[in-house]
């Protein structure tokens, strides 16, 4: 059995594709299954990805129409033979010994999913870290799990890898058609499996793409957003867990005056808040449900 299949979507990311699989390529962890679904580019990003499968026997190369990166991550879903199940964006990359480090931990424990830090390099040279963790160790609770993690704020699923049979037995895949698709994935795999290891010192790079597809789609983004927080709320009620309030918002609404933004209100499930020039907080009002 192929011990980890690697699920890389690709749209339109020619200037950053080469850098994402020179570092999976190169890995220390041979037994990969590298799978790229190229979802329907219209640059060059084809073309490097013919290349680098001419050069590695490893890689599998899927194109398909233009359907969204929950449909490509669900198109290398279906074909994946490893034991386990990562992810990379096309404009990320991960340390070299990304996967060797997360498979071993991943079975010395037999867990389900074992997670990597993320850092967040920046055109300007600043890496920011967005998770990290102080040593490795294997939780079991929901509520570990999603704290450790620091879940709801950051559904992410490419830091981490995941037990195949795992995933079969939930019959999980990403909602189709939508932006935030990881938040919806993310957050039930992560409360109905049984083991997760977190590993210090391995280091998933989230790259600052202000051209990405999440950002380019503005009007999309905000209306699949909060699309997935209402499903975040719901999933939550259903299964009585308890978030911060601030994870319950529901809308935004920004008031300009010749382009200066004057006012902006946040409205949650119990509570509004003002902020002037979408800044300040002055004022609040509890609602009643």
């Amino acid at each position: 059995m192929i011990k980890v299949s690697v699920i890389i979507p690709v749209y339109n990311v020619e200037k950053y594709l080469r850098r994402c699989l020179d570092s999976v390529i190169n890995q220390t962890f041979r037994d990969l299954e590298i799978i790229c679904v190229n979802d329907g580019s219209t640059d060059s990003s084809a073309e490097i990805l013919e290349e680098y499968k001419s050069k590695d026997e490893r890689i599998i190369l899927l194109n398909q129409k233009n359907k969204g990166q929950g449909n490509a991550r669900n198109s290398g879903l279906r074909i994946a033979k490893g034991e386990y199940i990562g992810f990379v964006d096309a404009d990320d990359w991960i340390c070299l010994d990304f996967f060797e480090k997360l498979y071993k931990v991943a079975k010395k424990y037999d867990a389900d999913v074992a997670c990597a830090e993320i850092k967040r390099p920046h055109a300007n040279g600043k890496v920011s870290n967005k998770l990290r963790f102080k040593k490795e160790e294997v939780l079991h609770t929901y509520t570990e799990k999603y704290a450790a993690n620091n879940m709801p704020r950051q559904c992410y699923v490419w830091n981490k890898i995941y037990k195949k049979a795992e995933l079969e037995r939930q019959n999980l895949f990403f909602k189709d058609g939508v932006l935030f698709e990881d938040i919806y994935f993310i957050i039930r795999f992560i409360y109905f499996s049984h083991t997760l290891v977190t590993i210090p010192g391995v280091f998933y790079y989230y790259w600052a793409n202000n051209k990405s597809v999440t950002r380019a789609m503005r009007d999309k983004n905000q209306i699949d957003l909060i699309a997935a927080r209402a499903d975040l709320i719901k999933f939550s009620r259903d299964h009585h867990i308890i978030f911060d309030e601030k994870y319950y918002i529901k809308k935004k609404i920004t008031y300009k005056f010749l382009g200066i933004k004057i006012l902006r209100i946040d409205e949650w499930e119990t509570i509004k808040k003002y902020y002037l020039f979408g800044l300040i907080p002055f004022f609040e009002k509890r609602i009643s449900l």
